[in-house]
């Protein structure tokens, strides 16, 4: 499990730099609206994988019975 998230965040990663490197060279407007809107879409399925590794919080316990 921790291989796969590993790999798809390496993959994302890998995404973002080829497009970053994109943006370094001559594109039309459209293009550059397109490799933008892709990275981030790539950025946003990083935070959704990081989000999916984090630990669950912790159950909230109310104490009501206080006697």
């Amino acid at each position: 499990m921790i291989d796969e998230a590993l790999a798809r965040y390496r993959a994302h990663r890998q995404n973002i730099n080829r497009y970053r490197s994109l943006l370094q060279t001559g594109l039309t407007e459209l293009e550059r609206e397109f490799i933008e809107r892709r990275i981030a879409e790539e950025e946003a399925a990083i935070s959704v994988l990081a989000f999916d590794a984090s630990p669950p919080d912790p159950p909230f316990h109310t104490h009501t019975d206080l006697r």
